[in-house]
Parts: C-alpha cells; structure tokens; sequence
C-alpha cells in the first residue's frame, strides 16, 4: 500500500497527514500540486489548509491543478481518494463527491474538539467502527457547513453515502452538537462508488498517542483494515 499526500500552495496539514501515515507503517510520500504522475500511488489524501489562500471559494483554484487531472482519473477507476477539510472542499469542487461547503452558520471560523458518530455501514472508514459511538475529533475551519439539495440528500441517506454525522459525547445527533450548520448534521460523505472520501474534521490530528487522544487512528485505521485484507 502506497500513499500520496497532495501539497498545494497554502496546504498546512500535509506533514500532519504523512505524519500519520508513518506512524502506521505505511509507505507515503508528498506530491506537489504541478505534478502529472502519481508516482503509483494507491491511495491519495488531498490534505487540509487554505489551497491557493482560498481566493474565490476554497478549494476552487486547487479543483484546477494539474496534478487534479491524474487524481480524477485516479478515482474514476475506482482508486481510492479522500478529502480532509480543505481537501474536502476540493473534492465537491471536483464533483468527486455530492454536495457543497459553506460559509459555518455563525459566520467564524471554529477550531475545537467535536464529536463524531459514524453512519454508513458499508463504507471504507465507517464499516468497522462502532456505531453510536461518539469519536472525538479535531475541527478548523470557516467553510465547512455541508449543503445539498433534497433529491442529493435522500440519495446520500437512500445509498448509505453519510459517512460521519456531528454528534454530543453520547453519540446524539443533536441541533447543538452541531457546530458549523451542515444540513441533517453531515459532517463526511462518500460518492456512489464509496472509493472517494470527503470529511470536514481532522482525524490525522487524533492519531498520536502523544497528544492524548487516538480517536483518529480508529478511523485512519480502517483504510488498513479493508483494503488490506
């Protein structure tokens, strides 16, 4: 299994995610966004930060890099692909995943500790985890309030596409655990083919025994667990 972390200008949480992927004994490297090769990569990780300073909307300068034609192709073929914040945003830029990012309710950026309960049962990150749970992960963000229309959200929810939803410590999806305004508290979703991944939330920033939380590591290490089995 070797990975790619996509650097684009104004990417700030590359190392985090290599980082991360260290730790699990996986081979990684960076690839700078002006590339046309990924370097047989299997599974590429578009990292968070503020792409091309976030100029128009975020992530739609970075949806146009070149090293993006080889991503697309990457997941039209089935490769696995997934957006961590920003790189979530670059991901619905692209139309590799449904829906859109907007501008958090209250108008502010917001960077805290969340909670998260997981919802697809058959989706590469959530499949093994267990449901109800409440894990707890890093956010940071201004734009991360998911948007969809209705016919987009009943397919979402009809094809068990919802990855994560917001949820309290207890693992209630409530309107205040909700801390950005997402529709139906959609904090991660995945396309139909559930080989592309977008989440809003850090979990590379949970992964680190160190930091004193490894509820991020349980989802990073459910990439293992599927596809290396």
């Amino acid at each position: 299994m070797k990975f790619g972390v996509v650097v684009f200008p104004g990417s700030n949480c590359d190392q985090d995610a290599v980082d991360t992927l260290t730790l699990m004994d996986q081979e990684v490297i960076k690839l700078w966004h002006k590339d046309h090769d990924l370097q047989g990569c299997d599974f590429i990780i578009l990292p968070g930060g503020f792409s091309y300073g976030d100029y128009l909307r975020t992530g739609a300068v970075a949806r146009f890099s070149p090293i993006m034609n080889e991503v697309i192709a990457h997941a039209n073929r089935g490769g696995y692909l997934m957006g961590i914040c920003n790189g979530f945003q670059i991901l619905a830029e692209a139309r590799l995943v449904p829906g859109v990012l907007l501008r958090n309710a209250n108008q502010q950026y917001v960077c805290k500790n969340i909670y998260l309960t997981p919802q697809s049962p058959d989706a590469l990150l959530t499949a093994g985890l267990d449901s109800g749970r409440a894990y707890k992960i890093p956010m940071a963000h201004g734009e991360g309030r998911y948007f969809a229309d209705a016919d987009t959200l009943k397919s979402l929810n009809d094809n068990g596409q919802v990855l994560f939803r917001y949820c309290d410590e207890t693992g209630a999806i409530t309107d205040t655990a909700n801390p950005n305004g997402s529709l139906e508290n959609i904090a991660g979703v995945t396309n139909i083919g559930k080989n592309v991944f977008g989440m809003m939330p850090h979990p590379e920033r949970a992964a680190d025994p160190v930091l004193g939380n490894m509820d991020g590591r349980l989802i990073m290490d459910q990439i293992l667990k599927a596809v290396l089995v």
